[in-house]
């Protein structure tokens, strides 16, 4: 297992126009949690949809302990998307065992690990129950149950976090770090930044299809790289669009998380954010830290 990682190099990907991944390249390590940061549409999905299989990407390759992913290899993946993949009228157990079977398990093996994750999930009761009659977060433990039921090489798990709440939010971290403690490579996206901070040994931020920061977070903490919010309620959808040196981070509702380069002119990012003809009505709260996950904040108002 020591030398089980995977590598996605300068991977590229395209729709129409749209370049969704541009040279991208990652590893994610040998018992390592790597955190996948980025807005909607970075490109976050397309690159796990490639790593599994489900897209092919058009140029770049992707690895398993330095090797080309085949069918084999991608078997022994648990992958959990973002869009819950779940048949909803069939039964808990039969679902995990069949799920199980179709990763290489015997039918015996399969419901060892359906009984085993049913309990450490706290679902024990619900293997007779239909998918469709469990809440958001079960039906969000289910689906992880079914990316782990296997005892996968790699996990790869799209937005897990979202929706749960902070009980099984903490039963899934714990369950991440159990994973990695074992040798498992664990790449996970998510908008919460606060658990990416607190998980993570590396984390990557992707912009437009590119890689723009990777590391741990005490070498984004140390990095050159502003981080600043931006709370613009009246700004058009492209108000980023020809700023220089700037990097969406998050978006949650009105708010951007940026990343601000060296030499940036913040006033000129609270310039365009305001809508056309408006007033000076946005503000920015800049991060005392370089890392997104950095708590403190000053505020600058512009009216």
């Amino acid at each position: 297992m020591a030398d089980q990682g995977l590598e996605i190099d300068r991977v590229s990907k395209r729709y129409g126009e749209v370049d969704a991944l541009r040279d991208l390249s990652l590893q994610v390590r040998a018992g390592e949690l790597f955190g996948f940061v980025g807005s909607n549409g970075a490109g976050k999905t397309t690159t796990m949809r490639i790593v599994m299989g489900v897209l092919a990407a058009d140029a770049g390759k992707v690895r398993w302990a330095g090797r080309p992913l085949i069918f084999e290899t991608r078997r022994r993946f648990g992958y959990m998307p973002e869009e819950r993949g779940l048949y909803p009228k069939m039964r808990v157990w039969e679902q995990l065992v069949y799920l199980a079977e179709l990763h290489g398990l015997t039918a015996a093996a399969a419901q060892r690990g359906t009984e085993t994750w049913l309990g450490r999930l706290d679902l024990a009761g619900r293997g007779n129950d239909d998918v469709q009659t469990l809440s958001h977060g079960n039906q969000q433990r289910i689906q992880l149950a079914a990316a782990l039921v296997f005892a996968p090489d790699l996990l790869v798990l799209d937005e897990p976090f979202a929706g749960l709440d902070p009980v099984a939010t903490d039963v899934l971290s714990t369950v991440l770090r159990e994973q990695a403690n074992a040798g498992i490579p664990v790449l996970f996206s998510s908008h919460q930044l606060d658990l990416v901070e607190q998980l993570c040994d590396r984390v990557g931020i992707i912009q437009h299809g590119r890689m723009v920061a990777c590391g741990t977070v005490d070498d984004l903490r140390q990095s050159d790289v502003e981080r600043l919010w931006v709370d613009a309620p009246g700004a058009p959808p492209t108000w980023m669009d020809g700023l220089k040196g700037v990097t969406v981070v998050q978006v949650e509702g009105s708010c951007w998380l940026l990343a601000l380069e060296p030499g940036g002119d913040d006033q000129a990012v609270l310039l365009a954010s305001l809508p056309p003809g408006g007033r000076r009505n946005g503000h920015l709260a800049y991060h005392d830290g370089a890392h997104p996950g950095v708590r403190g904040r000053r505020a600058c108002r512009a009216y």
